[in-house]
């Protein structure tokens, strides 16, 4: 017997990670509908989204800016700003574990080459993925690729943006992922995602 008449190894990691992706999805779906509020009904995805892009209480200084015209394509964007503070900096520190004095101690931060405190690279980098959460659908990060152009300082209004620049086929999208502060692009970057409809 040939060796072309069995699955390749490609053919069985194919397989087996669409089983195990369809999997997570089903797991997630599950768990996002045992949150849903009592009485919810066919409603609650559309619903639960809205609230996803502009949640109802919206911290203040939380702004959106989505375009997308129908179906996803390329040239959809997405921008989301908002002020990173202090207290931000903080509970980032707190959930994280990063606790560089870079980020927390301004005395030790003032001699270093940043002459002060700074935020924490992921937590700025961690705007693209809020941008994300505001696109229609269900978006699962495949891949990112970060490039850190200039520090981002506490009291910073940033805004991360999302733009589809291909269509990859099976709801996988290739995006231009940036994050900027009023002055300087801070973080250049392309990301992969996955978006369930």
């Amino acid at each position: 017997m040939s060796n072309s008449s069995y699955p390749t190894l490609f053919d069985v990691w194919t397989e087996t990670s669409s089983r195990m992706f369809d999997s997570v999805m089903e797991a997630n779906r599950a768990a996002m509908d045992a949150f849903a509020a009592p009485g919810t009904d066919g409603d609650h995805a559309e619903s639960a989204t809205e609230r996803r892009v502009e949640p109802a209480g919206d911290l203040p200084g939380w702004e959106t800016q989505l375009d997308v015209d129908g179906q996803l394509s390329v040239g959809d964007a997405v921008r989301f700003s908002k002020t990173l503070s202090e207290e931000d900096v903080e509970r980032f520190a707190l959930a994280s574990g990063d606790t560089n004095p870079l980020h927390l101690d301004e005395e030790w931060a003032e001699d270093t080459r940043f002459s002060g405190r700074i935020v924490h690279g992921t937590l700025a980098a961690g705007l693209i993925s809020a941008a994300l959460a505001r696109l229609p659908g269900g978006v699962v990060y495949l891949s990112q690729d970060l490039e850190f152009r200039a520090p981002v300082r506490i009291d910073d209004r940033v805004t991360a943006e999302v733009e589809i620049v291909e269509d990859l086929g099976g709801g996988r999208y290739r995006l231009r992922t940036t994050v900027e502060t009023d002055t300087d692009l801070v973080i250049d970057g392309e990301a992969v995602v996955l978006i369930e409809d």
